[in-house]
C-alpha cells in the first residue's frame, strides 16, 4: 500500500517536487538514462515520474496494465492507481506517450509498447515483460545506460542476472541509523545541577541542539545527582520535563526513555509525537494513556482517536465475515487489551468497565486507517499506532488531516514491517521521523527497554 495522492491539477503538472534520482547521489558526468518503472513504484509514489532529473522515465504498458487491476480498491493503493491514470492522461495532454512527452526539469516521459501490437500484452508475467522491455531499450540505445527501478527485490535480483541494472526507489528513503541515537549527557557542576533543579532554565550546554530534543545532566563530582531535560528552542534553555500530577491513568515511567514520552505527550506546544521502539517498550500504552488522562480526566481534548492500518489482518476487511462491528473485532482486539489494562491500572473511564464497552460508547473513537482520509480532525488527541506500516505519501495525507487544538501521536517499530511496499528505509514512519526532527512542534523519543515483562524482553532480543 502506499502513501496519499494530492489533487492531480494543477498541482501535479504545475509544482511537483524536487527532482533527485532514486539513489539521491550525484550522477558523474551529463549522461542520459533510461529509468524503466515498475508498477510498485507509481503505486508507492504516484509523482515518481517527476523525480528523475533530465532523464528518460519508461513506462511498460504491462505496468499500465497492472496499475489498471488496483484501480476499484478501496484503499491507498486504489486511490494511487487512480492518481497515476489522472496523471498520465493529463501528461498525455493530446500527445503521445509512446513517442514521449517532456517534463519539467528536461526529463521526458514515455510509454514503452511491444514492436508486435498483435502480441496479447498480458502474454507473460509482469516482470518478464519488464526484463524484455529493458532489453529491447538496451539494444535500441547501446550507449544510453538501462536502470530498471522496482521495490521488488527479486525482479533487482533476476535483472542482475542477465546483465541489467536494477534499483531501489530511495528518493524517500531514510537510513534506519539516522534515527537511532542515545541522548546526550552532559556532566556539570553540583551547584548548577541544584540551581536547575530550583529555578527550572539552563543556557544550552553547547550549540547545534534540536528543539525538544531531550538530555540526561549529571553531577560531575561523581556523585548521585541527575536530571532529566528537555530543550526549549524558543528561549534556547534546557527545561525540566513535565509529569502528571499523580499517574498517566495508573501508569508510570519506568524508565528515563519512558519520562521523556510522558514529557512529550504532557506538552500542549508539542503537536506531533513520534514514538518508536521495539516490542514491549510502552509506545503503544503511553500514548493511549495520555489520551485517556488529557481527554477524560484534564478535559484538554473532546475526544480520543486511534486508528490503525490493517495489514496485520493480510486481507482487507471486507473479506471477513460479518457485520463492519464484527470485521473489526480481530483488527481492535490489541487496543481493547491496552484500554482493559488501563481501566484495571487508573480506574473506569467514564463509567465504562471494559475497553470493548468504552469503544462502543464513542468516547474513545478506532477506526481503520483507511477511513481517516477526507476528515478534518480538531480538538482531538489521536494516535496513530503501527505507524511503521504506512508509506511517506499516506503519511503525509494523515498528518494533514489534523485540524485547530488536535495532538497527534505515532507509534511504530520500523523492524516489524507487515506492508510488502514499504521497507525500514522507505517507511513513511521513518521519513517523518526525519523530517520533523528540526520543528519545534514536534517531539521524536526511542524508547529502548522493554517493560512488558522478562519474558518479552528476552523475546524480543533474541527472537
Amino acid at each position: 500500500m502506499s502513501g496519499g495522492f494530492p489533487p492531480p491539477f494543477p498541482s501535479l503538472l504545475g509544482t511537483p517536487r524536487p527532482l533527485v534520482t532514486p539513489r539521491a547521489r550525484p550522477i558523474l558526468g551529463p549522461m542520459r538514462k533510461n529509468y524503466i518503472l515498475d508498477a510498485n513504484i507509481l503505486l508507492h509514489d504516484p509523482q515518481s515520474v517527476f523525480h528523475f532529473a533530465d532523464n528518460t522515465v519508461i513506462i511498460p504498458i504491462v505496468v499500465i496494465s497492472e496499475i489498471d487491476r488496483f484501480k476499484k480498491e478501496m484503499s491507498e493503493r486504489g486511490y494511487n492507481a487512480r492518481g497515476v491514470a489522472r496523471l498520465l492522461d493529463a501528461l498525455r495532454g493530446g500527445r503521445s506517450l509512446a513517442d514521449g512527452v517532456e517534463l519539467e526539469g528536461g526529463g521526458r516521459l514515455k510509454v514503452h509498447c511491444p514492436p508486435d501490437p498483435s502480441r496479447p500484452i498480458n502474454g507473460m508475467p509482469a516482470d518478464t515483460e519488464i526484463l524484455q522491455v529493458a532489453q529491447a531499450v538496451r539494444e535500441a540505445e547501446p550507449d544510453t545506460p538501462v536502470i530498471i527501478v522496482t521495490k521488488d527485490i527479486n525482479l533487482r535480483i533476476r535483472a542482475d542476472a542477465i546483465g541489467l541494472r536494477a534499483e531501489d526507489y530511495e528518493s524517500d528513503r531514510v537510513p534506519l541509523s539516522d534515527l537511532y541515537h542515545a541522548p546526550r549527557e552532559f556532566h556539570l557542576p553540583p551547584t548548577a545541577l541544584r540551581e536547575f533543579k530550583a529555578v527550572g532554565r539552563l543556557p544550552l550546554p553547547t550549540q547545534g541542539m534540536l528543539p525538544n530534543e531531550y538530555v540526561l545532566l549529571r553531577a560531575d563530582d561523581g556523585g548521585r545527582g541527575s536530571a532529566l531535560a528537555r530543550v526549549d528552542a524558543a528561549a534556547e534553555t534546557l527545561i525540566p520535563l513535565l509529569e502528571p500530577e499523580e499517574s498517566l491513568w495508573g501508569v508510570r515511567a519506568r524508565n528515563k526513555e519512558q519520562y521523556f514520552a510522558i514529557d512529550a505527550l504532557l506538552d500542549d506546544r508539542i503537536q506531533l509525537v513520534t514514538l518508536m521502539g521495539k516490542a514491549g517498550t510502552g509506545k503503544t500504552l503511553l500514548a493511549i494513556a495520555a489520551a485517556l488522562y488529557l481527554t477524560f480526566k484534564q478535559r484538554k481534548y473532546r475526544a480520543a482517536l486511534i486508528a490503525r492500518p490493517i495489514f496485520p489482518l493480510g486481507r482487507d476487511l471486507g473479506f471477513l465475515p460479518g457485520d463492519i462491528e464484527h470485521k473489526l473485532d480481530p483488527w481492535m482486539k490489541p487496543v481493547v487489551d491496552t484500554l482493559d489494562f488501563l481501566i484495571d491500572t487508573g480506574g473506569a473511564v467514564q463509567g465504562h468497565q471494559d475497553g470493548a464497552d468504552l469503544l462502543r460508547s464513542g468516547l474513545v473513537e478506532v477506526q481503520p486507517l483507511t477511513y481517516i482520509r477526507g476528515r478534518n480532525i480538531s480538538n482531538r488527541f489521536v494516535v496513530i499506532d503501527e505507524a511503521q506500516n504506512l508509506a511517506p505519501l499516506e503519511l503525509k495525507t494523515v498528518v494533514t488531516r489534523m485540524g485547530q487544538a488536535a495532538k497527534i501521536v505515532f507509534t511504530g517499530d520500523p523492524e516489524q514491517i507487515d506492508n510488502p511496499y514499504v521497507d525500514t528505509g522507505s517507511s513513511g514512519f521513518t521519513y517523518l521521523c526525519n523530517r520533523f526532527r528540526a520543528q519545534p512542534i514536534a517531539a521524536h523519543v526511542e524508547l529502548l527497554k522493554g517493560e512488558r515483562s522478562p519474558l518479552a524482553e528476552i523475546a524480543a532480543n533474541l527472537l
